[in-house]
C-alpha cells in the first residue's frame, strides 16, 4: 500500500509536491478541474446552490499530463491518478445533451493522452448534481472546521449547471429536467461503452466514486452508488480490468445501508480498488460530520488490514480532513492525517 496526497489543480506546485514529502507520501493524485474558479484557495470546495464556479479548464494534452509527470517525479514522487474530468467536458455524456458524442470523443482523446503520458489512472464520478449539500461547521475533534451534511438539499439544477459547476452561464432559464436512476444507469452504460475499449488498448483504470453524498435524489435528480451493493452492478454491466473503483471510505460509511468492511472486503478481494479516500466520518446520510482520521465510526486499522489481506497495493489519499485551528490549517490538517496514515500501514504491513 501506497500512502499520497491529493492536490487542487492550484496547489500542483513545487512547494505542496516538497509538503507531500516531508509528511510521507509518495504518490501524487491531481485534480485538474479547477473548482475554485470563484478565486477562494482555502479548503476544499463546499458551495451549493450557485455552485463551486465556471467549469472550461482545457482538454488534457500528451504535453501538459507529461509536463506534470515529470514535475511530480522530480519532486520523488509519482503521479498516481488524474482525478475527475471538467464537467465542461461531458456535460452532455451527463445530461444525454447534442453534444455527447462529440463529448465522448473529447474523453477518449484525454483517455489515451492519460496513458501515454505514463499515468496509470484516471478518477470519475457520474454524477449530475454533484458533490453539494455541506456545510463546515466546527464539528471535529477541538472544535476543528470540517464538512458536514444537515439535510438533503432539494432545490432544482438550473440549466447550465451540471456536477456543481456551471459550464454554461448564458444557458435558458429552466432547471435540468428529472430522470428516472434508471436512465441515469443507461447513461453511465453508455459512457462506459464507448471509452473502456480505449482505456483498455491504453492500460489505463477507470476509477468510480460514490455518490457524495450518498443519498437517492439530490437536487431532484436521481443518484447511482448511493448504497455499497450498487457499486458491483457498475462493476458487473461492463467486466473490463479497466472498469473499477475509486472506494470512499467517508461516502461508504455514510450510506444507510450495508457495512463499510464488507464493501471494502467485496471489492478489493475482487481487485476492484484502484485507490482508496481514506477519511472518516460519524453519522449517516442526511446528517453527518467529516472527522479526525482515528477518531470516527470507522476503524481505520481493520480497513487496512482488509486492504492487506486481499494484496491490494495502490495509493491511499486523505482526499480531505478537518482545517485545524493555525496559521496553515490545510497543511496541518493533512500533516496529522498522514502521519496517522503512515504509521497504520507500517504496523499492517509488518503483522
Amino acid at each position: 500500500m501506497k500512502l499520497g496526497l491529493g492536490l487542487y489543480r492550484h496547489l500542483l506546485n513545487r512547494d505542496h509536491y516538497q509538503f507531500a514529502v516531508q509528511a510521507g507520501a509518495t504518490h501524487i493524485v491531481a485534480h485538474l478541474c479547477d473548482y475554485f474558479a470563484d478565486g477562494r484557495r482555502d479548503g476544499q470546495p463546499i458551495k451549493n446552490g450557485s455552485g463551486w464556479g465556471r467549469a472550461g479548464s482545457p482538454l488534457w494534452t500528451v504535453d501538459e499530463l507529461s509536463a506534470l509527470r515529470r514535475e511530480v517525479n522530480e519532486a520523488g514522487l509519482v503521479l498516481g491518478a488524474i482525478e475527475n474530468f471538467d464537467p465542461a467536458h461531458w456535460y452532455d455524456v451527463l445530461l444525454d445533451g447534442p453534444r455527447k458524442n462529440a463529448q465522448l470523443e473529447d474523453l477518449k482523446m484525454m483517455i489515451r493522452n492519460v496513458g501515454r503520458a505514463g499515468i496509470p489512472i484516471i478518477g470519475y464520478n457520474f454524477s449530475l448534481a454533484g458533490v453539494c449539500s455541506r456545510v463546515m461547521l466546527p464539528a471535529a475533534r477541538g472544535s476543528a472546521s470540517s464538512a458536514c451534511m444537515e439535510a438533503v438539499d432539494q432545490n432544482p439544477v438550473p440549466n447550465g449547471m451540471v456536477w456543481n459547476m456551471m459550464y454554461d452561464e448564458q444557458a435558458p432559464t429552466g432547471t435540468v429536467p428529472n430522470i428516472s436512476h434508471e436512465e441515469l444507469w443507461q447513461r453511465l452504460y453508455a459512457f462506459l461503452e464507448a471509452v473502456l475499449p480505449v482505456a483498455e488498448e491504453e492500460g489505463v483504470k477507470l476509477a468510480a466514486h460514490p455518490d457524495d453524498p450518498p443519498v437517492p435524489v439530490l437536487r431532484q435528480i436521481p443518484r447511482l452508488v448511493y448504497q455499497p451493493q450498487l457499486y458491483q452492478r457498475l462493476i458487473d454491466m461492463h467486466p473490463s480490468p479497466s472498469n473499477g473503483l475509486e472506494i470512499c471510505l467517508g461516502s461508504i460509511a455514510e450510506m444507510t445501508q450495508g457495512d463499510v468492511y464488507q464493501a471494502t472486503e467485496q471489492y478489493s478481494r475482487q481487485d476492484k480498488v484502484f485507490y482508496v479516500h481514506f477519511r472518516n466520518v460519524t453519522g449517516t446520510v442526511p446528517r453527518y460530520r467529516e472527522v479526525f482520521v482515528d477518531e470516527g465510526d470507522i476503524d481505520m486499522v481493520r480497513i487496512l488490514r482488509i486492504l492487506r489481506d486481499n494484496n491490494f497495493n495502490g495509493v491511499l489519499i486523505p482526499d480531505h480532513t478537518p482545517q485545524m485551528h493555525c496559521e496553515a490549517p490545510w497543511h496541518a490538517g493533512m500533516a496529522f492525517a498522514m502521519g496517522y496514515m503512515k504509521s497504520a500501514i507500517s504496523m499492517v504491513m509488518k503483522e
